[in-house]
C-alpha cells in the first residue's frame, strides 16, 4: 500500500464551494487523498478522494435504509480511522447531521465516558450513534440513557442500492461539534454547509495562502474543530492530500508526528504549544534522516500561544532544516466553525513583552522588561469578510493597547448552539456580533489573546492572569512539566483565595515538600501573591479535547473535593 500523492499537477481550485459534497465530488476528479495511519505509524488505509466519495454515497443509501431521515443527528465516535472520515461524508451526502464524538480519555473508566456520551447524545437529540465494536457496549449503555433508538458499528447497517440523493443546500446543517470543554452540560455548536465553506477558503486561500505543491499531516483529535476542520474539511476542500495519525500516537511517540512529516514531505501542521514543548524536550534535529525544510506553516493554536516552547523547538530543530519563519500563531474557536486570525505566512512568531503590573492594574500594554514581564504573541488580522472588535465593560471600543473583551462577526459563525436558544442568545447578538469570551488586545490591526474572561483572577484589585502563575511555575521550578500546573480563585469568607493545583510525580515527603514550597515562593516573590499550593497526582489535571488544560472543571473537582484523597503518583 502506498499513500495518495501531494500531486501538485492535480485539478486545483481554490475558488469555494456551496456545500462540502460539492467541493468532495469536484476533489474527486484527482489523485489526492487522506491516508491514515497507526499507533506505530504504519499506514492502514490510503483512500483517494474518488473512492472516499464513491464509499460515501453507498453509506450514505445504508444510514437511510435504516430509518434515519433528513437532518436527523447522528453521533460518530471520531476515532483517527476510514469509519469515521467515511460515515462523515456519508452522512452530508445523506442530508444527515453528525455529531463527532471524543474517544474515552485516558485513564478514564467506562463510567465516566457513558455519561459523557449519553450527555452529547442527549443534547443533539440524536436519532442514532455508530462507533468501533471495542465501545460498542459502553455506546449502547450512554444510548439507552439518553434514549436513542440505535448504537451499532458502521459495519452493522443493511446493504441498500446507491440512492440519487438531493444535495445538501448551503443553508443545510453540516456538523454539530462539542465544545472542547463539554462536561456537565454540553453545547452543540450548529456549523452550516455555507459557515464550513467560508472558513475552509478564508483558511486555505488566504491565511495559509496554499500552493498545490502543500500536503496537510495532523495528529489532532478528529472530534476537535483544528484536527476537523482543520485537517479534514478545510484541506479537502483544496483538493490536498492528508495525511492523519492518531492522537494516541502522537501521545506515546511525539516524534513520530515530526518524523512523518520529514518522511511524507508535508508543509502544512499544527500544534498547541504544548506540542511543540514535548518535541523540544524529548528530541532534536540531529536524528539521521530528519528533514523539516519543506515545513512552511508550522501551526499554533487551540490554546495561549507559549513563546518559549516554540523558540525552544525551533533552536533545537534548526539541524534539520526547521524554520523559525514556519511559525503561524492562530486564534480562532468552534463557534467561528474554526478560525478568525492567522499571522502572516512567512512572518514566524512576533510577540509583544508586556509590563503586567500595568496590565494587571488597568488593562493598559505598555512594554516591560525583568521579572514582572511576560510575552504575548500576535495571531495577526482577522480573515477577510470577517470582523473584529475590542470593547470594554460598557461595550465601547476600546483603542489599540488596550485590553478587552473579544467581539467577532462573518460568514464563518454558527447558526447557533443547537437546541439551546437562550445559550445562543446570551453570546450571539441580533446585529451578528458574537462574544467570543476571551480577552485580548489590538496592535497594528493584529489580535494578541490574553485569556479567558472567565478565568481572570480578581486579586486585591489586580487582574490576575492565571497562566501567568501557571507558565512561570512550569518554566522556573525545576521539577514541573507544561501542563503540571492549575490556578484559579475560590470564594472563601475573607474574600477571594487563589489556589494552586500542582501535578507531582514523586511519593517522597521530602521532594512533595519542597515542590510545595518552592512554587509558594516563586508565586509570592515574583507576582506578589499568596496561594495556597495543592499537590495532585500525575494526569491529575483534566483537559479538554485539544489537549489543553481545564481550569473550569479543575476548579469544580476540587471544590468538590476530588482532589483531597489525592495518593503520591
Amino acid at each position: 500500500m502506498t499513500p495518495t500523492p501531494t500531486a501538485p499537477d492535480r485539478p486545483f481550485h481554490l475558488d469555494g464551494f456551496a456545500t462540502l459534497t460539492e467541493a468532495l465530488d469536484f476533489a474527486a476528479g484527482g489523485p489526492t487523498g487522506v491516508n491514515i495511519y497507526g499507533l506505530r505509524g504504519e499506514l492502514l488505509a490510503a483512500i483517494p478522494y474518488a473512492e472516499l466519495r464513491e464509499r460515501a454515497r453507498a453509506l450514505a443509501g445504508r444510514f437511510l435504509a435504516a430509518g434515519l431521515k433528513t437532518h436527523d443527528r447522528v453521533g460518530l465516535v471520531a476515532d483517527t480511522d476510514a469509519d469515521f472520515v467515511v460515515a462523515f461524508f456519508a452522512c452530508q451526502y445523506a442530508r444527515l447531521t453528525p455529531a463527532p464524538l471524543p474517544l474515552p480519555a485516558p485513564l478514564s473508566g467506562r463510567d465516566a465516558y457513558v455519561e459523557q456520551i449519553a450527555r452529547m447524545l442527549g443534547s443533539a437529540k440524536a436519532a442514532a450513534v455508530f462507533g468501533p465494536e471495542s465501545l460498542l457496549p459502553w455506546l449502547k449503555d450512554a444510548a439507552e440513557a439518553s434514549g436513542v433508538k440505535m448504537a451499532a458499528q458502521i459495519a452493522d447497517l443493511p446493504e441498500a442500492p446507491v440512492a440519487d440523493l438531493p444535495p445538501p443546500t448551503p443553508e443545510d446543517p453540516c456538523y454539530v461539534q462539542f465544545s472542547s470543554g463539554s462536561t456537565r452540560n454540553p453545547t452543540g455548536v450548529l456549523c452550516t454547509h455555507r459557515a464550513l465553506t467560508a472558513n475552509a477558503m478564508a483558511i486555505t486561500k488566504h491565511g495559509l495562502q496554499v500552493v498545490p505543491e502543500d500536503r496537510a499531516l495532523s495528529w489532532l483529535p478528529l472530534y476537535h474543530d483544528m484536527g476537523l476542520v482543520g485537517f479534514l474539511l478545510a484541506p479537502l476542500a483544496v483538493q490536498m492530500t492528508i495525511d492523519l495519525l492518531p492522537t494516541g500516537a502522537f501521545v506515546r511517540r511525539p516524534l513520530m508526528w515530526l518524523d512523518l512529516i520529514s518522511k511524507n514531505r508535508a508543509t502544512i501542521s499544527y500544534s498547541p504549544s504544548f506540542g511543540y514543548d514535548l518535541c523540544a524536550r524529548r528530541g532534536d534535529g540531529t536524528r539521521e534522516g530528519l528533514d523539516l525544510s519543506r515545513w512552511r506553516i508550522a501551526g499554533c493554536g487551540g490554546d495561549m500561544v507559549r513563546p518559549g516552547p516554540l523558540l525552544s523547538f525551533a533552536e533545537r530543530y534548526a539541524a534539520a532544516g526547521f524554520s523559525p519563519k514556519a511559525f503561524v500563531p492562530s486564534y480562532g474557536m468552534a463557534e467561528a466553525t474554526l478560525a478568525l486570525t492567522m499571522a502572516p505566512v512567512g512572518a514566524g512568531l512576533r510577540f509583544d513583552t508586556v509590563d503586567v503590573d500595568r496590565m494587571e492594574r488597568d488593562g493598559v500594554v505598555k512594554p516591560g522588561t525583568g521579572a514582572r514581564s511576560r510575552p504575548f504573541v500576535r495571531c495577526g488580522q482577522v480573515l477577510p469578510a470577517h470582523e473584529l472588535q475590542v470593547r470594554g465593560d460598557t461595550g465601547a471600543l476600546v483603542p489599540e493597547g488596550h485590553v478587552g473583551k473579544i467581539f467577532v462577526r462573518g460568514p464563518s459563525l454558527m447558526k447557533g448552539y443547537f437546541g439551546e436558544p437562550e445559550a445562543s442568545a446570551r453570546v450571539l447578538g441580533a446585529d451578528g456580533w458574537l462574544d467570543t469570551g476571551d480577552l485580548g488586545y489590538l496592535v497594528e490591526g493584529e489580535i494578541v489573546p490574553t485569556g479567558r474572561a472567565k478565568d481572570l483572577i480578581l486579586l486585591n484589585g489586580r487582574n490576575v492572569w492565571p497562566q501567568d502563575l501557571e507558565w512561570s511555575a512550569e518554566s522556573e521550578v525545576e521539577r514541573l512539566r507544561s501542563g503540571d500546573v492549575a490556578a484559579f480563585s475560590v470564594d472563601r469568607d475573607e474574600g477571594e483565595q487563589l489556589v494552586v493545583l500542582v501535578q507531582v510525580r514523586s511519593g517522597d515527603p521530602e521532594v512533595r515538600r519542597a515542590l510545595t514550597d518552592d512554587v509558594a515562593a516563586l508565586l509570592r516573590a515574583r507576582h506578589g501573591v499568596e496561594a495556597r499550593v495543592e499537590l495532585v497526582g500525575a494526569h491529575a489535571l483534566p483537559q479538554t479535547s485539544s489537549g489543553k488544560l481545564s481550569r473550569s472543571k479543575a476548579r469544580a473537582l476540587f471544590l468538590a473535593g476530588a482532589f483531597r484523597q489525592e495518593e503520591p503518583a
